[in-house]
């Protein structure tokens, strides 16, 4: 007796399943892909107030760069796919700082190979595929260290590695041709005055907001009853906007130089940098107060009574154990009030006090994008840079500030 056949046996199905162990980085590679499908990387403009032409990156950069960009993206992508290890973010970040200056290789010589055949008056400006892709190799590799759990030393290292290749780059010649490098080269001493009096509109309005915030918070810590109507006028003023306290201060610093003349020598007046550094000053002191408050309120109750046991005077307490120990919050005021300064001292370019703002609001009146550009990209490497300096200098110390 035969046994009996069963039912055939169906092979198993091929179902593959990809596991996404990056969910960020295929996010921003899968956008800068995009953007280099979809967008231009170059805008080519008969001249700088006329709108130009995009040109794909294929055609901009030719073969050799865009294989170079794509093969990186590759490698990105399968970096994405690939289990979690800390090896693996040290090639991420490798692998997104070179990105970055490859992408950034390619502009400068897609714009000379463009400028080479066009009239002088030509104009070749970066596109948003440029700008997309930048972007996400720049959120790849500090999302890489991040994951890395790299020290301060380390992102201080490939800060100087990326910048380096850029001030190389830039030395050598390679952003030449591109509008904003032109526009750069026609207002460089412009430029040099705009940016130093930008500084200076920001160190003159930090300083004495935190000269006047940091005592007015000390003063709500140690009396309870300030801080309500203390928050309450500093909430109001932050929420008046920035033009228009710079206009609502026109007339009064107006009337105090017309009583006492002797304000005009000092430099005041209804329009110019006084006006502006008021401001500043007033939009600063909020966040200097609240975590001034926030820093003193979170030391130990017992650190400070050990010092009174101790003998020592309120005024030593606040200056050898609150302070120090409320430092990494102070420190993390001051990284919003500076950032928030450095922005803010753009639109004081309205009321005549200068800065990197002249050259925003010259270029929005003309129409010229690489205008803008060239005062807008500073102040924001200033307030990135600003912000990296003393969020290394809060890890460096002992009890880091949150955030």
């Amino acid at each position: 007796m035969t046994a009996q056949a069963g039912p055939a046996t169906r092979p198993p199905s091929l179902a593959v399943r990809v596991a996404v162990r990056n969910q960020v980085l295929l996010v921003l590679v899968i956008v800068a892909a995009a953007a280099a499908v979809t967008t231009g990387f170059l805008v080519v403009a008969p001249n700088r107030l006329i709108s130009g032409r995009s040109i794909a990156l294929w055609s901009a950069a030719g073969g050799g760069p865009t294989v170079a960009i794509g093969v990186l993206g590759a490698l990105l992508l399968a970096a994405s796919l690939s289990p979690p290890a800390k090896p693996l973010y040290c090639a991420v970040a490798v692998l997104a700082s070179l990105l970055l200056l490859v992408v950034l290789a390619t502009l400068g010589q897609a714009s000379r190979s463009i400028a080479a055949g066009a009239s002088p008056a030509a104009r070749a400006s970066p596109g948003a595929a440029f700008w997309i892709i930048a972007t996400c190799a720049a959120l790849a590799v500090i999302d890489a260290l991040q994951r890395l759990g790299a020290g301060s030393l380390w992102r201080v290292m490939a800060v100087i590695a990326i910048g380096g290749g850029i001030v190389i780059m830039a030395m050598a010649g390679t952003f030449d041709t591109l509008s904003i490098a032109r526009e750069y080269a026609s207002r460089h001493q412009l430029f040099a005055e705009a940016v130093t009096r930008h500084m200076a509109l920001v160190g003159g309005s930090v300083g004495p907001a935190l000269l006047i915030g940091v005592p007015l918070g000390v003063a709500a810590i140690r009396t309870r009853r300030l801080q309500g109507p203390l928050f309450a006028v500093l909430n109001t003023l932050q929420t008046v906007p920035s033009i228009a306290l710079f206009g609502l201060l026109i007339a009064p610093l107006s009337a105090l130089v017309a009583a006492a003349p002797f304000f005009a020598g000092l430099g005041v007046g209804g329009i110019g940098p006084a006006p502006a550094i008021v401001a500043l000053v007033l939009y600063a002191l909020l966040p200097i107060v609240r975590n001034t408050v926030a820093g003193l309120a979170g030391v130990d109750h017992a650190v400070i009574e050990a010092a009174r046991g101790m003998g020592l005077t309120g005024r030593q307490i606040l200056w050898r154990i609150e302070l120090p120990l409320a430092l990494p919050v102070l420190l993390a005021g001051l990284r919003i009030v500076i950032v928030q300064t450095i922005g803010l001292a753009v639109v004081a370019a309205l009321i005549g006090a200068g800065g990197l703002g002249t050259f925003v609001f010259e270029g929005l009146g003309q129409y010229a994008l690489d205008l803008v550009l060239l005062g807008a990209l500073p102040t924001i490497f200033m307030a990135l840079a600003a912000d990296f300096l003393l969020q290394t200098l809060a890890a460096l110390l002992p009890g880091r500030a949150p955030g």
